[in-house]
């Protein structure tokens, strides 16, 4: 009885997960993930002395002085700052759409990919309106290419943090399997939408646009910068990114000059309480061996390479999101014959999965709501008709290369 009980909250919880909240509730996917937990510990299924051994807290420190460096950047101007270089370097539609797509892959490989479309999309939709542009094309390549380049380091995305620290790979190791993978699916993206958008990419030029300069916050901006440096530094040499990360984000609150409201302010706690109830629910998962004949059943499909994993990644990310794939997925990925393999296989999958359609990344969605503020309209299918594109392409190439030189 308890062993049903307990799979039976577990499967509202994740269908709430997957819905994105139940019609006529006042609930997100952080509210719905509290109630499950709530809901195991009020049943008796779940003992409270449990909840920090089912904790993992490597990833969320990770995660949350990753976070702290991004709003010290953020404070500072640098996204502002990059964004708005790409206008100096360009005069066609062409080169403007080529290095937008690499800013937003390389800045999104080295911090987080949302942070990069809450601070891009402004600019993009300013900058193509000015210059008489459709900036829808523009919209999806910030979108796309924020997640295609974040498959490139442990620290581009959630997802790949929880890889990280789950497998034990490094950050070098890890960027070096995966950084030819993000690098040729950019070239896909700028490829297929010059291709669907043919009349907004012809071989023709555009005015000088003017835009302000954007406020700098020069101190901040230098301190940031060398903090920054020194954490990638720590990051190639080996130290445990989870320990260098939130050391570097301490380093950065000791300031006379900002507040420290005003950096906690833009930390995202929503994501952080998600982020430890969701492990809680696949703590209990594993406890109870939930999922355990599913990928018994699977396990020969799962062992074929990185097709078989790939295409139950894919199904699993638009299913209930990429973050609790990993997260159900990763038992099944440490009983493969090479879990290594499997991890890159997953982070790869799991991450271009999002680009299939509008609603398969929270990047995707920041893109479209603050494009809509701006009066710019991005719809599912305008999205989806060239997303499901650059998602198949990509993951072909991202299957390709790592069955030839990885799976082994």
């Amino acid at each position: 009885m308890t062993f049903y009980l307990t799979a039976l909250i577990i499967t509202i919880t994740y269908v709430g997960i997957a819905l994105g909240g139940y019609p006529g509730l006042r609930v997100n996917r952080t509210t719905l993930t509290l109630i499950g937990v709530g809901a195991l510990l009020g049943l008796g299924l779940l003992d409270f002395k449990q909840l920090g051994s089912l904790l993992e807290i490597n990833t969320l420190v990770l995660l949350f002085g990753m976070m702290i460096i991004n709003a010290n950047l953020q404070l500072a101007g640098f996204f502002r700052l990059a964004g708005a270089s790409i206008l100096k370097f360009t005069r066609s539609p062409r080169a403007l759409l080529a290095l937008e797509i690499l800013v937003a892959g390389v800045l999104s490989a080295l911090f987080l990919n949302d942070t990069i479309c809450i601070m891009l999309t402004p600019l993009i939709v300013d900058v193509t309106l000015t210059a008489k542009r459709n900036p829808v094309p523009y919209l999806i390549a910030l979108a796309t290419a924020a997640n295609i380049g974040s498959v490139a380091t442990l620290t581009g995305n959630p997802q790949n943090m929880i890889i990280g620290i789950a497998s034990g790979l490094s950050y070098l190791e890890f960027a070096a399997a995966l950084t030819p993978i993000a690098l040729l699916s950019l070239v896909v993206i700028w490829v297929v939408l010059v291709l669907f958008y043919p009349q907004e990419f012809r071989r023709d030029h555009f005015d000088h646009v003017e835009i302000p300069d954007p406020r700098v916050f020069r101190p901040l901006l230098a301190k940031s910068l060398i903090v920054t440096v020194g954490l990638l530094v720590a990051f190639v040499l080996g130290v445990p990114i989870a320990e260098a990360a939130f050391v570097a984000g301490c380093i950065l609150l000791f300031t006379r000059r900002v507040r420290p409201e005003k950096v906690m302010n833009e930390v995202d706690w929503n994501l952080l309480v998600f982020f430890a109830a969701l492990f809680i629910l696949t703590g209990v998962i594993e406890l109870y061996h939930l999922t355990d004949g599913i990928f018994a059943a699977l396990a020969s499909f799962l062992e074929r390479g990185a097709a078989g994993l790939s295409l139950i990644t894919v199904i699993m990310s638009n299913l209930v999101s990429n973050v609790p794939a990993v997260l159900l997925l990763r038992p099944a990925v440490m009983a493969l014959p090479n879990p290594t393999a499997g991890w890159l296989t997953l982070a790869v999958a799991s991450t271009l999965a999002g680009n299939l359609t509008l609603l398969g990344s929270v990047a995707n969605l920041i893109v479209a709501e603050s494009a809509a503020k701006r009066g710019i309209k991005l719809t599912f299918w305008e999205y989806t008709k060239a997303g499901l594109l650059i998602t198949v392409l990509s993951l072909a190439i991202g299957i390709a290369w790592i069955q030839l030189f990885i799976w082994k």
